[in-house]
């Protein structure tokens, strides 16, 4: 599948069973429900994901279940963080064989590389996969920054195609189309500024509350495509509240909070992570059933040509 870098693409959680095992039950229903939704891809073992948590066996797994869910409707992406080149290369090289679509790569984790190490560790791993990258651009979580000078030595592999831009910086929208065109489409990977992003150009969105609110997700992003910004902007304010929630330490237990109160996910984390207790979790609770009780009734999103 040649993979299109646009549209919704899920960040989705992992799912676990009581015993901390992978729940492929729940894993299942929230995926359908994500298609059901009409996004466009799948994102997996992201921080959403838990990704610094699964072994290796259950990212495979992961991968080779959700190919098998989505039939080749949308890509399937997996998230590769690792601490070596030389496990990184090993991981995508998985990936591929496992049946990706594409790739999201996240610098070295642990060791702060510098830029020339960054470049090389990313180029090293592109040139191992015939696989499509997307960088994933975060240096408030991970505290290195892939700057466009950067970028301008990445895109001599033909394979890094996309960035999930989440510097919080709408500016670096405009600066990379206005240095790379469409060279390197842009995924913007921050929930509360994601409108903003996608109407100064970004391609699209990576996303998190979309593990619990597929419907809305896409219906922002649908709407503002064809022009009808008003609307899209209506839905966006009532969802501001729950995206918030996103940009938050304790994100992965939020959401998985928010998927229980939609019926497509568990509270199951896995450990060093416990679910939300005490006045956190009265107040994640509060916003999101503040929230239900306003949920708008969307417009017919996936065919707004009927819309007058």
């Amino acid at each position: 599948m040649s993979l299109k870098w646009e549209g919704i693409m899920p960040a989705v959680t992992t799912k676990f069973t009581d015993g901390d095992t992978l729940d492929l039950k729940m894993f299942e229903t929230n995926i359908k429900a994500q298609l059901n939704a009409g996004v466009h891809g799948i994102v997996l073992g992201g921080t959403l994901g838990e990704a610094s948590t699964l072994l290796d066996e259950e990212k495979s797994i992961l991968t080779k279940t959700t190919v098998d869910i989505v039939k080749g409707q949308v890509p399937v992406l997996i998230n590769v963080a690792e601490q070596s080149t030389k496990a990184a290369i090993a991981a995508a090289q998985k990936a591929e064989e496992d049946g990706a679509s594409g790739l999201m790569l996240l610098p070295p984790m642990r060791y702060k590389s510098g830029d020339r190490e960054t470049v090389e560790y990313f180029k090293a791993v592109a040139k191992s996969t015939s696989l499509p990258i997307m960088i994933y651009n975060n240096p408030v979580d991970y505290k290195i920054e892939v700057t466009l000078d950067m970028f301008e030595e990445l895109l001599e592999c033909d394979n890094i195609e996309a960035v999930k831009e989440s510097t919080r910086d709408i500016t670096n929208v405009t600066r990379i189309k206005n240095r790379f065109g469409d060279r390197l489409k842009i995924m913007t990977g921050v929930d509360t500024i994601a409108l903003e992003s996608l109407l100064m150009g970004a391609d699209g969105w990576v996303a998190g509350l979309v593990c619990a609110f597929p419907a809305e997700t896409v219906a922002i992003y649908e709407l503002q495509k064809a022009g009808k910004i008003k609307e899209a902007i209506e839905i966006y304010r009532w969802f501001m509240p729950l995206l918030e929630l996103d940009i938050n330490p304790k994100l992965v237990q939020n959401i998985k909070l928010a998927e229980v109160y939609t019926a497509i996910g568990t509270e199951n984390v896995r450990a060093p992570r416990l679910p939300l207790h005490g006045n956190e979790r009265q107040h994640v609770i509060s916003v999101i059933e503040a929230a239900l009780k306003v949920r708008p009734t969307l417009p017919n999103y996936k065919n707004l040509s009927t819309l007058v």
